[in-house]
Order: C-alpha cells, then sequence, then structure tokens
C-alpha cells in the first residue's frame, strides 16, 4: 500500500511539472525558458517513475521471499513455531526418592529438558496410578506439545492417551511400557524388563545349586520393572517345583526398610533359604541388613546368594567386595534419546523405530572390574 502511494504521489507531481510548463510566458525567450524547464521536469518524473517501479520490484521480491521462507517453516498441515518459541513438555515420572536409580533417572531428564537446550518443562511425580493419570490431564488441559510418561501401572492409561491425541500433544513413553495401542503414543525409550529378569534367573541357574530355596522381594505391584523381573522368577519356579520354590515373596514397594522387614519375618519364622531376590538395589541393601543383623553369611562362596537390580555405584561396589552375587542393570539415561525423537517429530522426520530399547547387562561378582564400576555404576 505505501509503495501505491508513492507511484501516485509522483505521478501527480509529474502532471503538475507539465501543466505549469504549458502555462508560461509567450515571448521567444521565456517560451525556451518554459521548454527547458518541462523537459528537465519529464526527466525527472521520469526517473522516478523509474526508481519507484524498482522499488516495487524489490520489494515484491522480498515479500515474495518471507512467504516462502514461512511455507517452509511450517509444519505439515500446521503453522510454524515462532522462532526462540520453548517447546512446552510435561514430564510424569515415579518419585525421585524411590531409588538410586530414579534420582539419577530424574537427574538426567532435568539436565536435559531445560530452556537452555529449548524446553520449557514442568514435572510430576507419584507412585500411584491415578495421581499420575490427573497429572497428565492437567497438562492435557495445559496445551503442552509433548507428554513424557514413565507409568506406576502398566494399565489404565487408553483414556488419557486419547484425550492427548485428540488435543494434539504427543506423547512419549520412558524408562516404563504400559497396555496401551501404539498408535496412542509417538515413542517408547525404555527398558526390556522382562529380559532383565531372564538374565538374572538364568544367572541363577547357571550357579548349579542343588535346590534354590528364594525370598523373592517384589517391587511396586503392577508396575512393569516388577512384572518383568518377577516374571522369569515365577516361571522357573513354576517349571521345576522339586528344585525351586519360593519361600516368601511380598512387595516392599522399592523400599530398604520394608525389604529388611520381610527378610527379618523369614528368618524369625526359621524358614531355611539360600538366595534373597530383591527388585532393585534398596531393597537388596535391606534384606542384606536382616542378613548381618542375623550373622548370616552372604555373598561369594557364602550361604546366602544376594541379587539386587539398577546398578547403583554403591551396589556394584559391594560385588566388587564379594559381598553380593548378582546385579542387573537398568539404563536410567534415556533423555538424549528422547530429545532426539522430539527433534525429529519438530523437523517433519519419520520416526525409523517406536521402540527404542536401552542396552543392558548383568554383573556377577566373580568377574566384575572396578572399570565397570566406574562405568555403569550410577
Amino acid at each position: 500500500m505505501k509503495m501505491k502511494k508513492l507511484l501516485a504521489v509522483l505521478s501527480s507531481t509529474a502532471l503538475c511539472a507539465a501543466m505549469l510548463g504549458s502555462c508560461g510566458s509567450t515571448d521567444s525567450s521565456s517560451q525556451g525558458g518554459a521548454a527547458t524547464g518541462s523537459k528537465a521536469e519529464e526527466v525527472s518524473a521520469a526517473e522516478g517513475e523509474s526508481k519507484a517501479e524498482e522499488s516495487k520490484a524489490e520489494a515484491n521480491t522480498e515479500e515474495s521471499k518471507a512467504e516462502a521462507n514461512t511455507e517452509e517453516s511450517k509444519d505439515d498441515g500446521g503453522e510454524a513455531k515462532p522462532s526462540g518459541e520453548l517447546i512446552k513438555v510435561g514430564i510424569i515420572n515415579n518419585d525421585p526418592n524411590e531409588s538410586g536409580y530414579r534420582t539419577a533417572n530424574d537427574k538426567d531428564l532435568r539436565a536435559t529438558f531445560c530452556e537452555e537446550n529449548g524446553f520449557d518443562a514442568d514435572f510430576a511425580y507419584s507412585l500411584k496410578n491415578d495421581e499420575q493419570i490427573t497429572a497428565a490431564q492437567k497438562y492435557i488441559q495445559d496445551e503442552v506439545d509433548y507428554l513424557l510418561l514413565s507409568a506406576a501401572d502398566t494399565a489404565g492409561w487408553d483414556g488419557v492417551l486419547k484425550d492427548a491425541q485428540t488435543a494434539g500433544v504427543k506423547v512419549i513413553l520412558f524408562d516404563r511400557t504400559i497396555d496401551a495401542d501404539e498408535s496412542l503414543y509417538e515413542a517408547s525409550i525404555v527398558s526390556d524388563m522382562a529380559k532383565e529378569g531372564q538374565t538374572a534367573v538364568d544367572w541363577l541357574k547357571g550357579q548349579g545349586l542343588d535346590s534354590y530355596k528364594v525370598i523373592h522381594i517384589q517391587g511396586v505391584m503392577g508396575s512393569a520393572a516388577q512384572k518383568g523381573r518377577s516374571g522369569a522368577l515365577d516361571e522357573a519356579a513354576a517349571a521345576d517345583p522339586g528344585k525351586w520354590e519360593i519361600v516368601a515373596q511380598q512387595t516392599a514397594e522399592w523400599n530398604a526398610e520394608k525389604a529388611q522387614q520381610i527378610v527379618q519375618s523369614v528368618i524369625d519364622q526359621n524358614k531355611d533359604f539360600n538366595v534373597i531376590y530383591a527388585e532393585n538395589d534398596d531393597m537388596a541393601k535391606g534384606a542384606v541388613a536382616a542378613l548381618d543383623k542375623a550373622n548370616i553369611e552372604h555373598g561369594v562362596g557364602k550361604k546366602v546368594i544376594v541379587m539386587g537390580f539398577d546398578c547403583n555405584k554403591w551396589a556394584l561396589e559391594e560385588l566388587l567386595k564379594k559381598n553380593w552375587n548378582y546385579d542387573g542393570q537398568c539404563n536410567p539415561f534415556q533423555s538424549k534419546y528422547i530429545k532426539d525423537v522430539i527433534e525429529k517429530l519438530e523437523n517433519g522426520e519419520t520416526l525409523s523405530q517406536k521402540t527404542i530399547i536401552m542396552d543392558e547387562k548383568g554383573f556377577d561378582a566373580s568377574t566384575i572390574t572396578q572399570e565397570d564400576v566406574d562405568t555403569y555404576g550410577i
């Protein structure tokens, strides 16, 4: 619009100049002067119009470039995200005080999903599924761009994930799987808990005991970690009941003190056992506290085999000292994988894989090294 007004002004100026030239004196000298002035004004007007046309062309070119850049920056069917705008993320996790694993997991997420890395992140914590679902509903109402979820329980998530999908909120699972259709989430960056359990039980079978009398201390019931780590042991005991006996099986909800109470109760009942199978390191530590109180030997070459999961550094050091026998790794450092998924989605890329399984292993006290402790301890 400004360019059109400029052209109109220039055209009016040229017209006025021409009219003034034709209204000059009738004597020859005056006519000559008027003719010369008219030509000068015409030339000036012509140059002005030419420059105006060039400016208009340049303006149109710049406008076209701007439109093209705007179109390129849009996602498929979506509006372009203003440059520098933070990606809004709601992160639902288990209580960081649940275990050393969870503390490391939370710390890793907070280091990655921060303003310096282009994220506006909010965190919610609970070991209860209903409270996590309520937090998810709030994040959907707050119109987050992404909902990151480590579910307390595998069940009950279909409804809220459908709500997220309807609202255009992209869901990414981390740490734990859930029982929901894959179409309801973008990606899953998780540990293979069933494999963790099977690796541990296979190791235990390899110890060649005449009989396995196991105190089984479980995590929070219904969680993916509990299901995976319990499943393999339950199957082994069911397959060979003459050789395998579950002396006690009870949840300590990842808690060391509760685990100590469970083992103390078995000791007080004078039940015979030779294996502590604890589904995380903290519960294994609580179990060992009960053994120590009762002066029961444990570790490599001793009466009771001690098994844990998560690979806290202090737990791996117990293996190095031969006080424990086995520790199964559960990798808490998932944030870089999640960030990579978000960046690809933001760029409109198609993900090459829906599920990313963390690389994990089990450690044996007879072969672990200080380098293993330093490298894998969390």
